[in-house]
């Protein structure tokens, strides 16, 4: 048998052995986008006055244990199902709201903080990434945009300290809360397979998961990250 021949038996053979696990898991945004919820009303109420200074421990402490762990976990359940939104885009909001619930704690109340606002703004700019993946589920980045618009308002505000960017970025805090919460309902209805349905505005890639059957969406797994040789 000549080494040309011998080769591809091989692989044949090792490709043969091969076999590619797929584990089921459940969408994580509903969870991540509901702690969202939470974190982004604590601090709008700060900014818009609704709370004193004083209260402003109790937000950032709430954040740091509900809000991060939550959004983290559900980062790295989306890592795992390969969905920029919920792995990459939750990850870097999870980190931002640690970020500033940390800030918050070893700041003097009602402080701005002008590095504070500068790093708010660049994480503005870091969160539009994943989003701009997010095109087959445009509520889920739209959420993401938010997030961001929300974090560069609220750096502007820092680096400012000008009362009036607070308290816009305390309004944009409230509508992100809502549009947070109607996506949580409308992904978990969805998951569900509840009879009353919220329109979550999938589109392309978005639909097929739920129209294609098994055969049709594991074509080219192999080439998907974590199954490739390399990243």
């Amino acid at each position: 048998m000549s080494e040309a021949t011998k080769e591809p038996r091989e692989r044949s053979e090792e490709l043969h052995m091969t076999r590619i696990v797929l584990r089921p898991t459940g969408n994580p945004l509903p969870l991540a986008f509901m702690s969202l919820a939470i974190a982004t009303t604590g601090f709008s109420c700060l900014q818009l006055g609704i709370l004193s200074t004083g209260e402003e421990s109790t937000v950032a402490l709430a954040v740091l244990v509900l809000t991060v762990p939550l959004q983290l976990f559900s980062a790295i359940v989306g890592f795992g199902a390969r969905d920029p939104i919920a792995g990459t885009g939750m990850a870097m909001v999870s980190g931002v709201w640690a970020m500033l619930a940390v800030s918050t704690l070893t700041s003097p109340p009602g402080a701005s903080s002008p590095a504070l606002g500068v790093l708010l703004l660049t994480a503005a700019v870091a969160v539009m990434v994943p989003a701009a993946a997010g095109h087959g589920k445009p509520l889920a980045a739209a959420v993401v945009v938010g997030s961001g618009v929300r974090f560069a308002v609220t750096g502007v505000a820092e680096l400012t300290g000008v009362g009036g960017w607070e308290v816009a970025a305390g309004g944009l805090g409230l509508l992100l809360a809502f549009l947070a919460l109607y996506a949580a309902l409308g992904f978990e209805l969805e998951e569900a397979d509840h009879p009353i349905q919220l329109p979550v505005l999938r589109r392309g890639a978005g639909v097929k998961p739920l129209q294609d059957d098994l055969e049709t969406q594991v074509e080219g797994i192999a080439r998907e990250a974590g199954v490739r040789q390399q990243l």
